[in-house]
């Protein structure tokens, strides 16, 4: 029997959305500090990644390994391969998950999680919910042409977000009091950056000023290596070298890998606007896609500090409505919501 004191309860939806994913890790940071229990989890993608770490009892380990990375340590990660269906094959940061979660299976994890992935072949969503953690994880982050893709079976499986980016559905017959859904391809009237968001989170999150100081000395030189990267990537089947790079406006240099990323990340966003709006959470904390790009796996801290600041945010407006009673925190408990038509259950 849970302890936890009334209201407490949460359903936690993170979404994909590549590094900007390492902010569902400072929203669970506010919810562990705040006293929330986190009853059950769905994710997609990097989300599906972080929530499956954090209910094996291991994101502490992963936090710890991924705030180290800097630059070339994302670039070494790079395992090229010259698969027709993917770019790399994602074996090193894999081999890292292995070492901290293992063998486990998600039906033994002491939180209820759902993970997300798309089946090609018969374009459809498939919910992964017993079996392998791990390669419930892997199907999940396959981004299309970037990560080789997981076959199980006739199954042809790449990241969720190639249809449903905020898996919310999963979660809405858990016994929660609420549910919060992190959205970290979020569309925003206008770019806003990483550092824009931070310098209006320091006071709050009281950083260390180093920290700002390394921030201001990495972010001088992030276009050459994201340059190294695409160089690296778009040869693989580039026969024309720079010539596939077009210069917008005399500002950006496109190649294969930005296409791609970015294509994917205007997609991920209008789903995620329509699961928002077919099934709403209650409470919903949004990371813009502009605050950085999508392969950008060297900024953990900032992102996480990000997601701290958000998480504080969200809330403290969720618990004022409680507190004036101007939102419910009834259990949310609900029958079991039919499977769709379009979804699949799988057993990695």
């Amino acid at each position: 029997m849970s302890r936890t004191e009334p209201g407490k309860r949460v359903a936690l939806v993170l979404g994909s959305g590549g590094a900007r994913g390492y902010a569902h890790i400072g929203v669970i940071d506010v919810l562990e500090a705040r006293g929330y229990e986190v009853v059950a989890i769905s994710g997609c993608s990097m989300g599906a990644l972080v929530g499956g770490v954090y209910a094996a009892g291991q994101l502490d380990g992963y936090r710890d390994w991924v705030c180290q990375l800097d630059y070339f340590d994302v670039l070494r990660l790079v395992d090229v391969t010259w698969s027709p269906m993917g770019a790399m094959r994602a074996s090193k940061v894999m081999s890292k998950l292995e070492s901290l979660i293992g063998s486990t299976q998600i039906e033994d994890l002491a939180i209820p999680v759902t993970t997300v992935s798309t089946d090609l072949v018969r374009q459809r969503e498939v919910w992964f919910q017993s079996g392998s953690l791990l390669r419930a994880i892997r199907a999940s982050i396959a981004v299309p042409g970037v990560i080789t893709p997981v076959h199980i079976g006739d199954q042809v499986l790449v990241d969720g977000g190639l249809l449903n980016p905020l898996p919310i559905i999963p979660t809405v017959s858990a016994q929660a009091d609420f549910v919060l859904a992190v959205n970290v391809t979020a569309h925003s009237p206008r770019p806003v950056s990483l550092d824009d968001l931070l310098a209006s989170a320091e006071p709050t999150l009281e950083v260390p000023e180093e920290e700002a100081v390394d921030s201001q000395q990495f972010s001088g030189w992030i276009e050459d290596v994201r340059g190294v990267t695409r160089r690296l990537l778009d040869g693989l089947s580039s026969s024309g070298g720079d010539d596939d790079a077009d210069e917008v406006g005399g500002r950006r240099a496109w190649g294969r890998l930005d296409m791609m990323l970015a294509s994917f990340d205007i997609t991920q966003a209008a789903l995620a606007k329509y699961k928002v709006a077919g099934y709403p959470p209650d409470v919903l904390i949004e990371v813009p896609k502009t605050v950085c790009g999508a392969y950008e796996f060297h900024r953990a801290e900032s992102l996480i500090r990000l997601g701290q600041y958000l998480a504080m945010e969200a809330l403290d407006r969720h618990e004022g409505r409680v507190h004036h009673g101007w939102g419910g925190n009834e259990a949310l408990v609900v029958e079991p919501p039919q499977m769709p038509d379009d979804v699949e259950t799988g057993k990695p």
